[in-house]
């Protein structure tokens, strides 16, 4: 077990790891902003270990850093929750898979949140089919893990802070040995 979570956070320092994703950062500071901002609510293990590891997908779908400016949505929710799925269970699955109809709910239902987006997301959510309908929030809202999604989606769109200071990924290793499925 100890092998998958070696590999895990030595991702963070592959070139996958550092590349950036329109957002300004690269993606390992965005995993480590986005667990730090998990702990510092006092999150499960679990969802900080959902919100280390939300695009790993990203980091696995060899796509390359502009796959959104060329215009393919590479869903990395679900590349990334497929991966996730052999190691852990659903606590730290369910958020991740849903991150991003998260995004699409909070812009169709929350007035202003939208405008909380950074340039790369409004571009993400486009190709990712744009604000819900309310059939659709409705739907979203009843899933088992939308209110933990949600929380992650608001980490998420945080976590894109240019040159904020943030523990190694070492740090959340606690987080992830306690989140594997036994």
């Amino acid at each position: 077990m100890t092998d998958i979570v070696d590999r895990l956070i030595a991702v963070f320092d592959t070139p996958s790891g550092h590349a950036n994703y329109g957002e300004g950062i690269s993606q390992r500071e965005h995993a480590l902003q986005a667990a730090w901002a998990a702990e510092r609510e006092g999150a499960s293990p679990a969802l900080v270990t959902a919100a280390l590891l939300h695009d790993v997908g990203h980091l696995l779908h060899g796509l390359g850093e502009d796959i959104a400016d060329k215009g393919v949505d590479a869903r990395h929710e679900a590349v990334g929750a497929a991966f996730l799925l052999r190691h852990f269970g659903e606590d730290v699955v369910g958020p991740v898979a849903l991150h991003v109809e998260a995004k699409r709910y909070l812009v169709a239902r929350e007035p202003g949140y939208a405008a909380l987006l950074s340039a790369a997301s409004v571009r993400s959510l486009e190709l990712q089919g744009g604000p819900m309908s309310d059939d659709e929030a409705d739907r979203f809202a009843a899933k088992r893990f939308a209110k933990d999604a949600l929380r992650l989606r608001r980490w998420d769109e945080d976590a894109k802070i240019v040159g904020l200071e943030t523990p190694a990924p070492s740090h959340f290793r606690k987080y992830v040995e306690a989140s594997l499925r036994r």
